[in-house]
């Protein structure tokens, strides 16, 4: 019973440190968004460019940041499962990216490697937590 509850918590920290992640630069998109794209230094020029970085970046991440606290309130595993591909897929582009364009740089490579131990870390935790409960609904 201790250990799920342990489980439950880290899981919802994992869950709840993703979402304020994604908010932080959903806020910096809305108010700046040129703010995010010198992260990659690349300028914005237009307000179609603007807007653009507002959209995916703001409005995106916002409705991703929602969603996981709904997750993380509702049922926690499902939070896991999203952000299993949540970061599993942001990896992947990255991967995509090396193959078809070449290799990144250190930013690119810093948030791969963060994105892939994110993806480790959900994934891990969404097994645990399904043979907790396995183990629970058998005893």
């Amino acid at each position: 019973m201790k250990t799920q509850k342990t489980l439950r918590l880290v899981s919802q920290g994992f869950i709840l440190l993703s979402a304020v992640s994604l908010l932080s630069v959903s806020l910096m998109a809305f108010a700046n968004p040129q703010s995010v794209m010198d992260l990659v230094a690349v300028q914005l020029n237009n307000t179609d460019a603007f807007s653009s970085i507002r959209g995916v970046y703001g409005g995106v991440g916002l409705t991703l940041f929602i969603t996981l606290i709904y997750m993380l309130r509702q049922n926690f595993r499902k939070g896991l499962a999203f952000l299993c591909l949540l970061w599993g897929f942001y990896a992947a582009s990255r991967l995509i990216t090396i193959f078809a364009e070449g290799p990144l740089g250190a930013f690119g490579t810093q948030w791969l490697i963060t994105e892939s131990v994110f993806f480790l870390v959900a994934f891990v935790l969404y097994l645990v937590s399904k043979s907790a409960v396995t183990v629970k609904t058998v005893n």
